[in-house]
């Protein structure tokens, strides 16, 4: 006597259909995996990233000499330049001082060939600050072409030194000076070298007002700053570094102590 199979037991799929079916789903899905990373591959390779594609172009560092007066960011200057070319370095020089009667190198770029100082007092029935002020904010109005000048031979060159004039709430404290920091920063790695009369500083007021004048300076240019420490053959400049290691330790842990500063 024939017997009838359950048919819910026959449609009742078995342990081996499913391992057919889990086969098929995971080969489906390495095989897409497969096909994207190929895909991948190919878009990456189509990029052609290589050292003959890159468009990074040198550019030379801007370093803007800003110090006191008769601190000796001239002879500072012409130093600089004389290292640069006894070292086959290619620099370029810019004067921003107006009223400077003679220069002991020579500069690329001159704002005398532009501005003439002593005609500006005399139109504008100004002070010699006030003749060097408008000076400057004269030539701020076309320094872009500056920059560009500068632009088209940023391949040749590797230092751009910078001459300020002699006073220095002129241009670090004036829009005029504000406009070509700001178009130097913007342009090319701009360094500001904030110059130290080594013989005036030994005083400790002295020396302290010119680290809180060079760190006014660096707050308000946002540029890294260096310390230059000048006519270290008249006095050395090793009490500078005492005062600074002093300054550094004594201070944090006098605030720590007290909850006072020592300034």
């Amino acid at each position: 006597m024939d017997v009838d199979s359950d048919p819910a037991a026959s449609s009742k799929p078995t342990q081996m259909d499913l391992e057919d079916q889990t086969d098929t789903k995971g080969k489906g899905k390495a095989e897409e995996g497969n096909g994207k990373g190929e895909e991948l591959a190919d878009s990456i390779g189509s990029l052609s990233i290589g050292p003959g594609r890159t468009n990074f172009k040198k550019k030379p560092v801007i370093i803007i000499v800003i110090g006191m007066a008769g601190t000796g960011k001239t002879t500072l200057m012409h130093r600089l330049v004389c290292d640069t070319q006894a070292s086959n370095k290619r620099g370029y020089v810019v004067n921003l001082d107006p009223a400077v009667m003679t220069l002991p190198f020579g500069a690329n770029i001159d704002i005398r060939d532009t501005v003439r100082y002593k005609d500006v007092m005399k139109e504008y029935s100004l002070g010699p600050n006030g003749g060097i002020l408008t000076s400057l904010n004269l030539f701020a109005t076309k320094f872009d072409e500056v920059v560009s000048v500068i632009e088209r031979r940023a391949e040749q060159l590797d230092y751009v030194l910078v001459d300020t004039p002699g006073q220095i709430e002129i241009f670090t404290w004036s829009a005029s000076g504000a406009i070509i920091t700001e178009a130097f920063a913007s342009t090319f790695p701009t360094v500001v070298a904030y110059v130290v009369d080594t013989p005036r500083s030994t005083n400790p007021v002295t020396f302290m007002s010119n680290m809180l004048y060079a760190c006014s300076i660096l707050y308000k240019t946002r540029l890294p700053l260096v310390l230059t420490f000048n006519k270290v053959d008249v006095a050395k400049h090793e009490f500078a570094i005492e005062e600074s290691l002093w300054t550094a330790f004594h201070i944090p842990r006098q605030r720590l102590i007290t909850g006072r500063t020592l300034i």
